[in-house]
């Protein structure tokens, strides 16, 4: 057994610093930021776990429950079961970067019998109130062995004598109807469980926070595109939090000597409301989790062909990007119709006779980026992939405008699939991917494939769809790509890892819209909120109603705009132009119930190192006029100009008088939208 004591290894001058500390009589070690610290600890008895978990800043302490263990270790190989009850020895533990100034603790531990050796990787960055973690199993027997259960969130804490409620967030399922990004506020009472059913075509958001009536709470994410099934419940007799995240389906083999790396999830700590949550955990994503942004000046303004479905030319596209071009739209993308089938990469003749690279090179001169429609994962019968390849299918199909589901974790497939991908990058010059499909985590049972039969959410989703993705991304880094999984239904926190957006809610209308972002940023940063603006009459209603979140993309027939409409869309990209940065990095404030209809919703944008803030409220079809609209997030006492990009009053009010009267706002007239504009005055301190 080998053990090091790391004491001070990180400079103290360093802002926010992460430590680590190993007492090694106890056998425990101490992992902590300016925020919070975890303790961990192998007993004399050979119990590994946690022993308390604490908030620097407010002092509140999470412990396990009375008389009971908790860790994040819950593994199952074949019938043996690796968790807090399980008897373990020390092998050795290190220490190491993790990038943007994290550490990671590794602590490689033996059950008793010798079959295994498990690693617990546990991660912390400077400002996060925020552990990331995964278990690592290495097979230490002399025959293969299979992972039969993960568990992403294995945790049992005291409840603190607290009461507590419990928050999710719906995905777009069933083109809306059965899921369009609706919060959901429950309490957590007499020790009903309330479940998450995460991943792709799944109910929920890969997201889940707990909070008590005290204010102090625990938020969750798992870095996992498959179907998941989260719980946590509340045991008031007993007197624990429980949460427990079993991956399903799981079946996945290791060889004598091999290694199985579970996803990593993220457990942080949080004082206040559900928009508190939110922002730790946009923080922590963007910091630590998600693809960058491509330039400085994404979000990006977009056009679409979908608006002409499949009816699309050369010609036709040509005039709309000269249009698109002197709107100031900087994406230019060919949604689906222009390839000669799905599945057949190739541009159709009769749609494109000069060939696809003349019209990307066209795109590229007008100054505008060049985008494709790619769902990577389906194929038409039509196409000579399956007519040279019929077994290629996934035992499930999805009925993707009528095309074949292919199965990623198939070798030949993927194979194939990467090799597609990068050829037409290279061939059409091609910056941008959005990546549409109908459950990209197909379900397939094939024994005719390379993968595990009883192992297909895993196998599709870790070895098909993100190693295609990872693998054409490593290839070509310069390409970026957009989640469009059925229109907003795998919006996981392994998502915003290989996307630098996400559709939310479809090609839908302006309430809609506005409902799925509402829903998205709680969770998600601003930018993973896309919308796409149908073919219709461009006002000031609409195109508020796009502005706040991550790409606005339009699908209207340039063409066949009217002057009038012409010239206000010209007018607001510039607006949004002028307000993404702020909105994409700004703390997200819900100021409203969710939009519905009769009803006046604001969300608010407020960057906390300025003291500025953005809102944008629309009024749907309200009796009532809204008189004033109280801001949050300003300092109380100071004070502040307040304008508006309409209204032509301007206001010097203090923050108190922000946060308790309101900002009077407005909008005489039904389907009216306004944006309000906070700064500190110019003589404030």
């Amino acid at each position: 057994m080998r053990r090091r004591t790391f004491l001070h290894l990180l400079p103290l001058t360093a802002a926010g610093a992460v430590r680590v500390r190993f007492d090694a009589e106890q056998q425990r070690w101490r992992l902590h930021n300016r925020w919070i610290e975890l303790v961990l600890r192998l007993t004399p008895a050979g119990r590994f776990g946690v022993e308390e978990l604490r908030n620097w800043r407010t002092g509140a302490l999470w412990t396990p429950a009375d008389s009971a263990h908790t860790s994040p270790l819950g593994l199952q190989a074949d019938s043996s079961v690796y968790d807090p009850e399980t008897l373990y020895r020390l092998i050795d533990h290190s220490e190491e970067r993790a990038g943007g100034g994290g550490r990671r603790l590794s602590i490689t531990l033996e059950d008793t019998a010798g079959f295994a050796h498990v690693t617990l990787d546990v991660e912390m960055y400077p400002n996060h109130p925020v552990l990331r973690y995964r278990t690592r199993f290495t097979n230490r027997q002399p025959r293969r062995v299979w992972i039969r259960g993960y568990d992403l969130t294995a945790w049992r804490l005291g409840d603190r004598a607290a009461m507590y409620r419990s928050f999710r967030v719906n995905q777009w399922v069933n083109y809306g109807r059965d899921g369009n990004f609706e919060p959901l506020d429950g309490s957590l009472g007499h020790g009903r469980p309330v479940l998450v059913r995460s991943g792709a075509h799944g109910q929920h958001c890969g997201w889940l926070a707990v909070r008590g009536h005290d204010a102090h709470g625990l938020l969750l994410g798992w870095e996992f595109d498959g179907r998941a099934d989260i719980s946590v419940r509340h045991d008031r007799a007993l007197r624990y939090v429980h949460l427990s995240g079993p991956i399903l389906g799981l079946n996945q083999p290791v060889e004598p000597g091999g290694t199985f790396e579970g996803p990593f999830s993220f457990l942080g700590l949080f004082q206040g409301d559900w928009d508190q949550a939110g922002w730790r955990t946009q923080r922590f994503a963007e910091a630590v989790l998600a693809k960058p942004v491509p330039d400085e000046d994404f979000p990006y303004i977009t056009w679409d062909s979908w608006g002409y479905q499949t009816e699309i030319h050369e010609d036709l596209l040509r005039e709309n990007a000269g249009i698109a071009a002197s709107l100031g739209i900087e994406l230019f993308v060919i949604d689906l119709g222009w390839a000669r089938h799905i599945g057949d990469w190739h541009p159709d003749p009769d749609k494109f006779p000069s060939g696809l690279r003349a019209l990307s090179d066209y795109v590229h001169s007008l100054g505008m980026k060049f985008g494709l429609h790619l769902p990577l994962a389906e194929a038409s019968r039509h196409a000579p992939v399956l007519h040279q390849n019929p077994d290629w299918t996934s035992t499930n199909s999805y009925g993707y405008f009528d095309a074949e589901s292919l199965c990623l974790s198939h070798l030949p497939v993927r194979d194939w699939i990467i090799g597609e991908t990068v050829r037409l990058i290279d061939e059409y010059n091609v910056d941008w991917i959005l990546q549409d499909g109908e459950n990209m985590v197909k379900h397939c049972v094939k024994r005719t494939h390379t993968h595990d039969p009883a192992n297909s959410n895993w196998a599709n989703a870790v070895e098909g769809l993100n190693y295609v993705v990872e693998e054409v991304q490593r290839q070509r880094p310069a390409t970026h790509w957009e989640n469009c999984e059925d229109g907003g239904n795998m919006m996981t926190f392994n998502m915003v890892k290989n996307y630098v957006t996400s559709i939310c809610c479809d090609d839908s209308g302006p309430l809609v819209s506005r409902q799925a972002a509402y829903g998205v940023m709680y969770p998600f940063p601003p930018r993973y909120s896309d919308r796409y603006m149908p073919d219709t009459d461009i006002d000031r209603y609409r195109t508020r109603s796009f502005m706040f979140g991550g790409p606005w993309i339009f699908m209207n027939k340039l063409p066949e705009v009217d002057a009038a409409s012409y010239d206000w869309a010209k007018k607001e990209i510039g607006v949004y132009k002028r307000i993404r940065r702020h909105i994409r990095d700004g703390k997200v404030y819900h100021l409203t119930p969710r939009p519905a209809p009769f009803r006046t919703d604001a969300l608010q944008s407020h960057d906390e190192e300025r003291d500025t803030s953005i809102t944008i409220v629309v009024r749907d079809a309200v009796a009532r006029e809204p008189e004033r609209l109280r801001l949050r997030g300003h300092d109380p006492g100071r004070t502040y100009r307040v304008w508006f990009e309409d209204d032509p009053r301007e206001h010097v009010m203090s923050g108190a008088e922000l946060l308790e009267q309101g900002v009077p706002v407005s909008l005489p007239a039904n389907w009216g939208a306004d944006i309000v504009y906070v700064e500190p005055a110019a003589d404030s301190r």
